[in-house]
């Protein structure tokens, strides 16, 4: 019999299975069912009470919302749409602003393709980048500022000596943040032409009895006090005329003042006699500007920094960069910065910043920014004079919030002079003449 044929023992891995009928498992009734832990029972109301919350203001679905980014071109009041709490505000609109930075001059003479929207600083841009559109564009003006020069107190109390500047009494009787600065003793001062009979401003002797000139520091007697001494001459710090708003407004500032307090061109008989009184204007005007030298870049942040002091005495800024610091310095350290100080110019200029869309994106924005108030009260807390229906601008919201906050409020000078800019041709003159500015680079047609 061969080794195939012969019978195997069968093992037990070959026996066939007996298939067991399934059991039901029921839960014994006596064993004690398991209780939630007591840290889930307690963070459960809670977490209801987030979800009732964010279903009642619509911000459950958040997170899954498209979030519409706007590309947008803007000057100095980018500062507004960089500031956290705005930017949390317009997410709650689904909107999120991509900002291009640009001189409010640039943003009118440069290309715009690709831009949803712009905000420069004045009208004299905003004026220019309206008449480049070929479609209906929305725009608002949510605030006004007017145009100032920052310095510091011991620069501000030597114009006070020299009887160019006349402080604003503060509250307390303390030392004062503002200063009203007479614009024609000032473009003298600048000018080397100051009073003869002012002996405080006709020039006077340094430590080695040399004559100091009259329109240096130290020649209207700034080292006279506190052993400081400064041989510079007195001159306001600028960014590029070519391209800043601010600047632009300085000139006009300046040009109405040469003018004898009007502006130029207006009443002229016809516009080659205004153009050549805006260039006679200029030329009288250049030599105060060319004074600094090379065009410097955005002011305030220079003027605000912890060296500001010894890169410029004065600085052209805006109000609300000013405010904004006080502001926000009062709530670090729980007072006023009162090292710098504000110089309010007589005659005075507004500024007027204008959001324009250029797109149906930039036109949800330009919605938003017209109609949230909460947006606005942001704006009031920046340090803006803040429109209300319609005004030109109202600053009792803006004094109020200072006061709270324990910030001395600017004083209304009581000389009301308002610059009003030269017309758009004319004001372009103006500043191509005195900054030489290159032509411009607009949009292939």
């Amino acid at each position: 019999m061969s080794e195939a044929d012969r019978p195997h023992a069968t093992s037990e891995a070959d026996r066939p299975r007996t298939a067991r009928e399934p059991r039901l498992r029921t839960r014994d009734r006596d064993r004690p069912r398991r209780r939630l832990p007591i840290h889930v029972l307690i963070a459960l109301p809670l977490a209801l009470a987030g979800l009732v919350a964010l279903l009642v203001t619509g911000e459950a679905l958040r997170p899954f919302d498209r979030v519409t980014t706007i590309e947008a071109r803007m000057a100095s009041k980018s500062d507004y749409f960089k500031d956290p709490e705005v930017q949390r505000l317009l997410l709650k609109h689904g909107l999120r602003v991509d900002i291009h930075r640009l001189g409010s001059r640039g943003i009118a003479t440069q290309s715009l393709k690709g831009m949803d929207a712009v905000f420069p600083s004045g009208q004299p841009a905003a004026k220019q980048i309206l008449n480049r559109q070929d479609r209906s564009v929305r725009s608002v003006r949510p605030f006004v500022t007017p145009l100032v020069l920052g310095t510091f107190r011991a620069y501000a109390e030597t114009l006070q000596k020299a009887r160019v500047a006349t402080p604003q009494p503060s509250p307390d009787g303390g030392r004062t943040l503002y200063y009203d600065l007479d614009m024609r003793k000032f473009m003298d001062l600048l000018n080397g032409t100051t009073g003869k009979d002012d002996k405080a401003t006709t020039g006077d002797q340094d430590h080695d009895g040399n004559k100091e000139r009259a329109d240096t520091w130290n020649g209207i007697g700034f080292d006279k006090a506190g052993g400081r001494s400064n041989s510079g001459r007195v001159l306001v710090r600028t960014s590029s005329v070519c391209e800043s708003n601010s600047a632009g407004t300085y000139l006009s500032i300046l040009a109405f003042v040469a003018n004898g307090d009007s502006t130029p061109g207006a009443g002229a008989g016809d516009r080659g006699t205004a153009m050549d009184q805006a260039r006679e204007i200029a030329g009288r005007i250049r030599p105060l500007i060319d004074l600094q030298g090379m065009w410097a870049d955005e002011q305030a942040d220079s003027y605000l920094s912890d060296l500001g002091e010894s890169i410029a005495p004065i600085s052209l800024i805006y109000e609300h960069q000013y405010l904004a610091h006080q502001i926000e310095f009062e709530r670090k350290y729980g007072k006023q910065d009162t090292d710098r100080v504000l110089l309010y110019p007589t005659p005075y200029a507004l500024t007027e910043p204008q959001l324009i869309s250029l797109s149906d994106k930039g036109d949800r924005l330009v919605r938003v920014i017209e109609n949230d108030p909460e947006l606005r009260q942001r704006a009031i807390e920046l340090g803006f004079r803040v429109r209300f229906s319609g005004e030109d601008g109202t600053s009792d919201q803006l004094n109020e919030y200072l006061n709270s906050r324990g910030i001395q409020v600017p004083r209304p000078n009581r000389d009301e002079t308002k610059v009003y800019e030269p017309e758009l041709d004319l004001l372009q003159e103006i500043i191509n003449t005195v900054g030489s500015c290159p032509a411009p680079v607009l949009d292939a047609p």
